[in-house]
């Protein structure tokens, strides 16, 4: 498991667990369909562990509504 994941930390930045699953799931099919990574050096890392640095390094959010992935750069 990763220990990120343990942390609430993460769970309160996205606004709850749900969201937080919501995220991570909808990212990591981007990902799978040939998405690029928005961090870099992600050399050994897991997809999972991809997405969950993303969100830690507020790379990616839900919108308001939480229906979808945006960039963070893209909020208003």
């Amino acid at each position: 498991m990763i220990e990120e994941l343990k942390n609430t930390d993460i769970v309160n930045k996205v606004g709850g667990r749900f969201k937080l699953s919501a995220l991570i799931q909808k990212r990591m099919i981007e990902l799978m369909e040939g998405g690029r990574p928005l961090i870099e050096d992600t050399e050994g890392m897991s997809q999972m562990e991809i997405v969950v640095q993303e969100i830690k390094q507020d790379k990616i959010i839900l919108d308001a509504t939480g229906d979808e992935k945006k960039p963070a750069t893209d909020v208003l």
